[in-house]
């Protein structure tokens, strides 16, 4: 019997999202492949922005340059596949991101980093995916954690997890919800069954290899959306070579956001003053300062700080649009 025959028939099929190429900004733009946000979904548990990227030659390219730019209310995750990117941020790290190798930048209220490929670098490839902070935490003190996964064999494929738990394996980096974070690796041809929690939903991102996910057929690229209710994930590699891919998932996000540039507010009035702050380099309230318990990483007190060691000016916060910005939440 196939999955999609043992599937209770009240449960949803998996839906198959595609994404766009969208330009980095910075001195040397690189195309990253967008899946999240859609227009159709926001949101996957907390998880509300996926970039996938390369492979890409960097002698071809120029590789990643990101200058100093900042971020609010959400948590940014950095996977590798390889290469290697340095980190540096307002709070004083100074840290590299390296293939298996988990950086988790909280922002809270406010941080600023910039994002480098090394020279050591040939190949860069990789996930940059965004954790949205619920309303209670999204002014919590911003912090950098770094965690080395191990992994562990489920059927035909490697897990790696870096965040939740999955296959008996619980990562030890906070999150502000319930959330799913792996890498999963299947050998040619190969199946793997994982049991998942019921209440969460997922996400499965092809990175390459042509994977069914409970009987869908997904390409390199697609990420395959999955509701919750399922009790386990049928993994199947028809392709001849391995397969990689990237499963997220979280329970529910009930909460509206607003998303833009690099922000994650709850108004329109909330991104206006990040705007602001990062433009002006001032904070727009009183929480900012070495009294407030909110660790904003800034020996000045401005709401951003300042990243040490950047060879080049910061970004400049684009326009906001004329029209206001919508609000957006999970999909019913």
């Amino acid at each position: 019997m196939s999955d999609e025959e043992a599937r209770p028939a009240e449960l949803p099929g998996i839906e198959v999202f595609t994404p766009r190429d969208v330009p980095l900004g910075g001195p040397r733009a690189m195309t990253v492949r967008r899946t999240l946000p859609q227009r159709s979904r926001t949101l996957i548990g907390a998880w509300c922005f996926a970039d996938h990227y390369g492979p890409d030659d960097v002698a071809a390219t120029g590789g990643m340059d990101v200058a100093p730019h900042p971020h609010t209310g959400l948590q940014t995750v950095s996977w590798l596949f390889s290469g290697e990117i340095e980190h540096r941020d307002s709070l004083g790290t100074h840290a590299y991101v390296r293939p298996g190798e988990l950086n988790l930048m909280t922002a809270g209220h406010g941080i600023s980093h910039s994002e480098v490929s090394t020279e050591r670098t040939t190949v860069l490839h990789g996930v940059q995916l965004w954790v949205a902070l619920p309303g209670e935490h999204r002014n919590t003190r911003a912090d950098f954690q770094h965690h080395v996964p191990g992994s562990v064999r489920v059927g035909g494929a490697e897990v790696s997890v870096f965040l939740g738990t999955l296959a008996g394996v619980t990562s030890p980096v906070r999150t502000f919800s319930p959330l799913l974070g792996a890498e999963i690796v299947l050998g040619p041809g190969a199946t793997a069954t994982l049991a998942v929690d019921p209440a969460f939903e997922h996400g499965l991102l092809v990175d390459h290899g042509t994977v069914r996910l409970s009987g869908t057929p997904l390409r390199p690229a697609d990420l395959g959306y999955a509701a919750p209710g399922r009790d386990r994930l049928t993994l199947t590699n028809t392709s001849d070579t391995p397969a990689r891919t990237v499963l997220l998932g979280g329970t529910p996000f009930e909460e509206e956001i607003v998303m833009w540039w690099n922000f994650v507010g709850r108004s329109q009035q909330d991104v206006e003053e990040a705007r602001r702050d990062w433009m002006t380099g001032s904070s727009s309230d009183s929480r900012s300062g070495s009294g407030s318990g909110y660790g904003y990483g800034s020996r000045s007190g401005s709401r951003f700080g300042e990243v040490r060691g950047y060879d080049g000016d910061r970004l400049p916060a684009p326009e906001l649009p004329t029209v206001g910005l919508k609000p957006r939440g999970r999909v019913r």
